[in-house]
């Protein structure tokens, strides 16, 4: 190391500084091993009589300025150890060259130790990669240097990247326009996305640790369903106008082991409200039955079931087939109603109002007032006009009817006026 012409440079800086400061530079070749305080015992100081002072405080001894530095200072330019040339020139470049941006120095230390650490030669780390917190990496450990990664991407994409740390990062191995690498960001992500939410089915707007893991899915779903098109034509002795933009079967089977659905042939969202309504049972829970009762992720999921049911008809064999086997529903065995008319709606609710004229002699009704009519037929609403009560919100209604004086027929404005009905 004495006669290497890597340190000639760092023995010219030390030279100017010497020059500047002699006691400070002077006191780094002294290789004793240091702790920055001068420990003594009560009373006696050791040291003639004077007390420790901190890193970097002076030491006055007969009028002589002795200066004291730290050992973390001491130990990087200690000449009786060996160092890396390598490590010490990007020391001096990021430290003392350019001592601002600690977040950038932190992220090239992070790739540093990474590199050597890994053997790799090129420097593609996974998205979500976060360097170890332990004393081995010292300042560089719990580093999220996979997210650091992936923002100099961007910013070389955008033009935003100093031409200094382009050089920098391209030293080390940098992977720029590689479409891998965006891959694999993209598949860290979906990784974390479906082990914190059971599935891999995104919505189009969600994000996932800063990750726009929603648009990546979308994407990569419209990919995997342009080739599933192109196996059909392929298998139908077909032309396949073009491969562009289509997912490789590789990449396929990747996402497939994070989630088999990830890429229904029916919407998505029915997708994931059938997952959230799976994983809610197999955890233990009922088969929500009501709305309100389960809401996961923003979704009910008995308004999702009971929708099922009374859709049946409107869904797929495959999708039918996942409902009765997976969580056993079925089609609604009632009849469903069916849906008045205006007329009929008149109707019923005319029988309300004259019902209750009947019973309190007046068409006073207060607002909020539900009358139980017993009703015969079609009035019902029921399939095949079955008898049976009926509620109506006759209070409602009445004042409904007020606010469109002008629009009642004569005939039903007539019907009101022999019941009382104040306009």
């Amino acid at each position: 190391m004495l006669t290497s012409h890597s340190y000639s440079t760092l023995a010219k800086i030390l030279g100017a500084l010497r020059a500047h400061d002699t006691d400070t530079i002077e006191a780094l070749t002294d290789p004793r091993p240091r702790s920055g305080r001068k420990n003594t015992a009560d009373g006696d100081h050791g040291d003639g009589g004077k007390e420790a002072l901190d890193d970097g405080d002076v030491l006055e001894e007969d009028g002589a300025a002795q200066a004291r530095v730290g050992e973390g200072a001491a130990g990087v330019l200690r000449f009786s150890e060996e160092r890396d040339p390598a490590v010490l020139a990007q020391f001096v470049r990021l430290r003392v060259i350019d001592p601002e941006g600690a977040y950038w120095r932190r992220g090239i230390e992070a790739a540093t130790k990474w590199l050597r650490e890994t053997g790799n030669d090129r420097l593609r780390v996974p998205y979500a990669y976060v360097t170890p917190d332990t004393d081995d990496w010292g300042g560089a450990g719990g580093y999220p240097l996979g997210r650091w990664i992936a923002d100099q991407r961007r910013y070389y994409t955008d033009g935003t990247l100093e031409a200094e740390r382009l050089v920098e990062l391209e030293a080390l191995g940098m992977v720029w326009a590689e479409r891998d690498a965006a891959w694999a960001d993209g598949v860290a992500a979906a990784r974390l996305y479906a082990a914190a939410h059971g599935h891999f089915l995104p919505p189009t707007g969600a994000v996932w640790a800063d990750y726009p893991i929603g648009v990546w899915a979308k994407n990569a779903r419209a990919a995997a369903r342009r080739a599933a098109e192109n196996d059909e034509l392929r298998a139908a002795g077909l032309p396949v106008p073009s491969a562009a933009g289509a997912m490789t079967q590789a990449r396929r089977d990747e996402l497939d082991a994070i989630d088999p659905g990830w890429c229904p042939v029916w919407d998505t969202g029915w997708q994931r409200c059938f997952r959230l309504v799976q994983n809610h049972v197999q955890a233990g829970g009922p088969l929500p039955e009501a709305a309100g009762d389960v809401v996961v992720q923003g979704e009910d999921l008995g308004r999702w079931v009971n929708a099922q049911r009374l859709g049946w008809e409107q869904l797929l064999p495959v999708q039918q087939w996942l409902l009765e086997n997976t969580l056993g529903l079925e089609p609604v065995k009632e009849e469903r109603p069916v849906k008045l008319t205006q007329d009929a709606k008149w109707a019923l609710n005319l029988a309300a109002a004259r019902q209750f004229h009947a019973r309190e002699g007046h068409l006073r009704v207060p607002r909020k007032h539900i009358e139980h009519l017993e009703t015969e037929g079609a009035l019902s609403g029921r399939q095949g006009g079955a008898d049976g009560p009926v509620v109506v919100k006759l209070g409602t209604w009445l004042d409904n009817v007020r606010k469109r004086t002008a629009k009642p027929p004569e005939q039903r404005r007539a019907d009101l006026d022999q019941l009382g009905m104040r306009w």
